[in-house]
This record gives C-alpha cells, sequence and structure tokens, in this order.
C-alpha cells in the first residue's frame, strides 16, 4: 500500500487488525485467512521482564528450542535470547516482533513500516524470508529496495480513490500514465 499519509495507512491497518474501528465502511477476512500483524508501535508487547525465549513462548505453541530456533532465525544467538524485553533496542524489539509473526504461521501478512529499525543485516534477512513466503503480504513502506523486493502488486490509497496496479514498485513510479493519474488522484492537476 502507498499513501502520502502513513497516520491513514497506520489506521488502515489498525482497523483490519481489528485494533480499531472504522468510521465507515466494513471489511471481511476470508473464513481460510490467517493474519498475523506487525505494528508500527510495539512499545506494548515489551512491557514485561520476560527474557526473550519466554516471552516468544506466549504467542505460540512449541518448546524452548522451538522459541531460540525462532529467535535464532532473526539473528539472536548466545545469551542474546536470556535479555529481558523491556530493556531491547527498537531494532531487537522489531526482531523479537518479526520471530513472533513467523511463529504465528499464517498465510497473510499485515507490515506496518517493517523494516523500521533494523540494521542492514536484519532487512536482508526479513527480505529473503517475505521473497520465499507463500501467501499475502500487506504492507506499508518507506525502504525503496524492500518494496522493490517483495511487492508486485501496488494499491495507493488517495483523497479521491484508490490505484491499483499489478506490477514491480519501480515500474509503478516511472509508468507516464500511472504518474498522469496520480496527480490527479491528489487533485493536483
Amino acid at each position: 500500500f502507498l499513501s502520502h499519509n502513513p497516520k491513514a495507512m497506520t489506521a488502515l491497518f489498525n482497523i483490519i487488525n481489528g485494533e480499531r474501528t472504522a468510521d465507515a465502511g466494513e471489511y471481511k477476512w476470508g473464513v481460510t485467512i490467517t493474519t498475523a500483524y506487525l505494528p508500527l508501535d510495539n512499545t506494548e508487547y515489551f512491557k514485561s521482564d520476560e527474557n526473550l525465549v519466554d516471552w516468544l513462548g506466549k504467542y505460540g505453541p512449541g518448546n524452548e528450542v522451538m522459541m531460540k530456533g525462532y529467535l535464532g532465525r532473526m539473528l539472536f544467538s548466545g545469551e542474546e535470547i536470556l535479555k529481558k524485553v523491556n530493556v531491547l533496542s527498537g531494532g531487537e524489539k522489531m526482531r523479537c516482533m518479526i520471530a513472533r509473526m513467523q511463529l504465528q504461521n499464517a498465510n497473510c501478512l499485515v507490515l506496518d513500516t517493517p523494516t523500521n529499525h533494523l540494521d542492514l543485516e536484519s532487512i536482508q534477512a526479513f527480505n529473503n524470508n517475505l521473497v520465499q513466503f507463500q501467501g499475502n503480504i500487506l504492507f506499508s513502506s518507506h525502504d525503496h529496495e524492500f518494496i522493490e523486493t517483495v511487492a508486485d502488486r501496488i494499491i495507493e490509497l488517495t483523497p479521491n480513490g484508490v490505484i491499483d496496479k499489478l506490477m514491480p514498485y519501480d515500474d509503478y513510479i516511472h509508468d507516464e500514465s500511472i504518474k498522469e493519474q496520480r496527480l490527479k488522484m491528489y487533485g493536483m492537476q
């Protein structure tokens, strides 16, 4: 999803994940859809003094070895997994949230600016996982390379409607007819 209004994107994602009520309209997930949500603001998830393994174990089935495996895929190793969640950096919190999301085994991921706070190595690992993901991914991002790597359909929300194109991001932003359509949709022409 694209929009000139990042607060609108966050509001949309909160609505489709049941964390906020829509002012108008409605949506309904298909009966076979299971979702995992990566919110923009994750501070509420990290107020306890649990270690990473115990924290992650709250969000899905599995034993300690399994939790360590999920954390390891997000580049946590050794003594790091015993760190208390309430002292994590922004990037570490984001990596924990991604591990939590993977544990949920959903077929639709909803990601609100997922590369915020991640270092290059973490972004690359996350990109590789998403490229191989077999389900749907709904996301917003300011990271051009991330969008180009992951997206094959662009949905742009404008004040005057939606632009929906099945194409890579670079093609979308360079297409002259789409540029013209975007200007009209934003009331700039």
